[in-house]
């Protein structure tokens, strides 16, 4: 049977998501402000939760039983394939991400996890190993990540001029 997005009827509830925009500053102001925002509890009406664990018991709050259970039940790389687009962005703008957060920051420095969408991913996969009493397994979804984002900076690429060289003799 297809797993159905039906996941945590949090979309439902939290309907009225306070997209955050991603900060345009540069240099000295970004740093500021980031600076700022990784201290705030809440941003934008929003709590952010302070670490993994935390992340783990806000997405339990604001979750129903039985969309916890379709979640549960499914395999793991169905839910972060199928989840990324919902509850995915959800996390990334509402905790947010872009802008650096108290969580986003959390998963830069303590975890390695640099990139928003991969933190995103990250809480997804950890969230579903969680529920199912599975081990983390942090260093290896790290690693993984890490390789995956080098393999799409390397794909994106533009080869600018290529050139043939005559063989010395």
């Amino acid at each position: 049977m297809r797993f159905k997005i039906v996941y945590l009827g949090l979309f439902l509830a939290l309907s009225a998501l306070s997209l955050e925009a991603q900060p345009t500053e540069s240099g000295e102001a970004y740093l500021k402000e980031y600076e700022r925002r990784i201290r705030k509890e809440m941003l934008n009406d929003v709590y952010i939760p302070k670490d993994l664990n935390d992340a783990f018991k806000e997405l339990t709050r604001l979750t129903d039983k039985a969309a916890r259970a379709k979640f549960i039940s499914a395999e793991e790389d169905v839910v972060v394939k199928k989840l990324y687009f919902s509850l995915g962005r959800w996390i990334l703008h509402n905790w947010g991400f872009h802008g650096g957060s108290r969580m986003s920051h959390f998963l830069k420095t303590k975890l390695g996890v640099s990139h928003p969408e991969d933190q995103a991913v990250f809480i997804i996969r950890t969230y579903h190993r969680s529920l199912n009493k599975k081990d983390l397994n942090v260093k290896e979804i790290v690693e993984q990540l890490k390789e995956h984002r080098q393999k799409e900076r390397i794909k994106n690429k533009t080869i600018i001029k290529t050139e043939k060289r005559k063989k010395d003799q």
